[in-house]
């Protein structure tokens, strides 16, 4: 390959992926976010269900 063509698609590339960075920081903050939520629903529920006095505790 000529090494013109291979400098221009190394730069076509570079150009993808620094487009591709700039849109990840949002999509990375909704999944952190969802990943927390989901956790504190789990710890809420594991309280809710072990709770004295429940029908979880009663068995």
């Amino acid at each position: 390959m000529h090494p013109d063509i291979h400098l221009a698609l190394h730069h076509a590339r570079v150009a993808e992926l620094r487009a591709e960075a700039a849109v990840r920081p949002a999509a990375r903050n909704r999944h952190a976010l969802r990943t927390r939520l989901g956790w504190t629903l789990v710890e809420v529920g594991l309280r809710l269900a072990t709770r004295p006095g429940t029908a979880a505790a009663v068995h």
